[in-house]
């Protein structure tokens, strides 16, 4: 399966099985377009017009050596991998723990309903926080490497037991032969220097809410009596980001349809001198005001195609900064299962409640349909857990003939199931956005490879 397209002045060419990129003039990109289901005489006959013969001789000569080579019209080998991928055992290695059903906040999109996911709020326990550390040393196989995200509503809310539980976790590192890896989302309200200090010890990252633009932000994240955030937080992100020099950290933003021109939101971003950033679309209702339309989305994909010219442009005189949706690694990136099933939702990565019911994510908090089990009985309902595993990009009719499967992994099952109510379809103006991304990403790197003289 080959993917082509053409972005800012490079002409691109996906191998999709491979994973190969390949920038390439126009001749042996016409010849490419055309390769496959016309013979070498009627491609000559074609390009004759355009091309000298000698020329285009000498591109299909070179198109067919790439082809020998398996770095072009290469075969999937993956579909035979999946039927061994779905016998594999669960091994569990991430924790989302709902530290707090409860935030200070009022954001207008949030999905967990200011902190409640469609419940109460609770602020969770030491005891069910310890029971679920216990449950995932207990699950994780001979995996060392284990993630445990400190997340709400607002889990600063109830730091005391944030700290209670690292130190937990801490004392269990040697006993088990494993390394817990922390990480802490907050929207910054109660960040402090205290907590700060315990952060940059104690978490491998910290993701630090904000939406960009003042007014934007404070549109659409202010505390309850309708007053903005933004003034508060700014300052300590900032001091956060540079506490931890410019790394193991993101600024994570949200843009909506009221700002679809987010490219400028992310540009604020990095000129108040952040250099990990992430601002996302919103995943929403349709019958929501705010919610991203497919109107939308041709809008949405010039703002992508700006921000990667301009990330290009500030690289070259030594003003760069990383987006996360342009992050890509052509070299290596994950392993087949990874690239295969994404996340591990309902698998190897499970949301827990304050009070200590299982869930595949936290996006499925709160749907009674999606209870797995809970800290003391352990996964219950192991049913939920056999259909997350099924799930993958071979499962999705969508993902089959998408270019971009090996790079979204079939996409997010929450929001599959929020639009489609099944885990294997998929929302259609997330994988549309996913898609420019990917070409996005892509043509950065040949940016890079064109510096660097590659």
């Amino acid at each position: 399966m080959i993917h082509q397209y053409k972005n800012n002045g490079y002409n691109i060419v996906l191998d999709v099985n491979s994973g190969s990129v390949h920038v390439v003039d126009d001749l042996v990109y016409d010849i490419i377009s055309l390769y496959e289901k016309n013979t070498p005489d009627d491609i000559i006959r074609k390009l004759c017009g355009k091309y000298e013969k000698a020329d285009i001789l000498e591109g299909l000569e070179e198109v067919g050596q790439l082809k020998s080579d398996e770095v072009l019209f290469t075969e999937d080998v993956y579909k035979d991998y999946i039927i061994d991928f779905k016998k594999r055992p669960t091994v569990v290695k991430a924790l989302c723990l709902h530290i707090a059903h409860d935030c200070n906040l009022a954001c207008k999109y949030c999905f967990a309903e200011e902190g409640e996911y469609h419940g109460r709020r609770a602020l969770m326990s030491y005891e069910v926080g310890k029971k679920a550390l216990d449950f995932l040393i207990a699950n994780s196989g001979n995996r060392v490497n284990l993630e445990v995200d400190f997340f709400g509503g607002e889990p600063l809310m109830n730091f005391d037991v944030v700290k209670q539980l690292v130190a937990y976790g801490r004392s269990q590192e040697k006993l088990h032969n494993k390394k817990f890896r922390f990480t802490l989302t907050t929207n910054g309200v109660l960040l402090n220097d205290d907590v700060m200090e315990f952060a940059n010890k104690e978490m491998s990252n910290v993701v630090l809410s904000v939406d960009g633009r003042k007014e934007v932000h404070d549109k659409m994240r202010p505390f309850r009596n309708g007053k903005g955030s933004y003034d508060l937080i700014m300052p300590k992100f900032v001091q956060m980001a540079e506490s931890r020099n410019q790394t193991n950290y993101y600024v994570r933003g949200t843009f909506t349809h009221y700002n679809t021109d987010f490219a400028a939101d992310v540009l604020s971003l990095a000129d108040m001198g952040f250099k990990q950033i992430s601002v996302e679309p919103v995943v929403a209702s349709p019958e929501e005001p705010y919610a991203i339309t497919p109107e939308d989305v041709p809008v949405i994909c010039e703002e992508y195609d700006k921000l990667a010219k301009e990330m290009i442009k500030r690289e070259d005189v030594g003003r760069g900064f990383n987006f996360f949706h342009f992050m890509i690694d052509l070299t290596g990136g994950p392993c087949v299962a990874k690239r295969l099933s994404g996340c591990g939702s309902g698998t190897e990565y499970l949301a827990v409640t304050p009070w200590g019911d299982f869930y595949p994510c936290h996006q499925f908090v709160g749907q009674e349909e999606f209870l797995m089990g809970n800290v003391d009985d352990g996964i219950v309902n192991t049913a939920i857990r056999d259909e997350f595993k099924l799930c993958n990009v071979y499962a999705k009719d969508k993902c089959r003939q998408c270019f971009a499967r090996f790079y979204c992994s079939g996409g997010c099952a929450a929001n599959a199931w929020n639009f489609n109510h099944s885990i294997t379809d998929a929302y259609d103006v997330g994988c549309d956005l996913m898609r420019k991304r990917v070409e996005c990403a892509i043509m950065i790197k040949a940016a890079e490879a064109e510096r660097e003289g590659e």
